[in-house]
């Protein structure tokens, strides 16, 4: 199993070829390819590269499959005996961002199966 950990928009994440994540919206348009080379960890069937802070020569490329809003969060202050009360909502903006490849030193490691591909765009 080839999985790596990037670092993007501010957070790390363990990616996989082939699966989908959710992140911050990207100022990209859908179906645009997008290349992060902030790796911070690689894991290829048992050798493992740790960069510091990043690994040389690896890079994760990926496709943004859809652009969405994330669930409603409801931020409600109150202060007891003052008859003050604010709510407020807020939905973040998302990206759904496919991982193609996972590259080594210009040498692609793991790539995702066609098969994958349609099971992210129906879902």
């Amino acid at each position: 199993m080839t999985y790596a950990i990037i670092e993007i928009c501010g957070k790390q994440l363990k990616v996989e070829p082939g699966r989908f994540y959710e992140l911050d919206r990207f100022d990209l348009e859908v179906n645009e390819e997008l290349n992060v080379d902030k790796v911070l960890l690689v894991n290829h069937d048992g050798e493992i590269h740790v960069g510091q802070p990043y690994v040389n020569g690896a890079s994760i490329n990926g496709t943004i499959l859809k652009h969405s809003r994330g669930k409603k969060v409801i931020v409600y202050k109150m202060q007891p005996k003052k008859k003050t009360r604010k709510k407020r909502g807020h939905r973040q903006e998302l990206s759904r961002l496919m991982i193609n490849s996972i590259s080594l030193g210009g040498n692609v490691i793991a790539q995702k199966e066609a098969e994958a591909t349609t099971e992210a765009v129906e879902a």
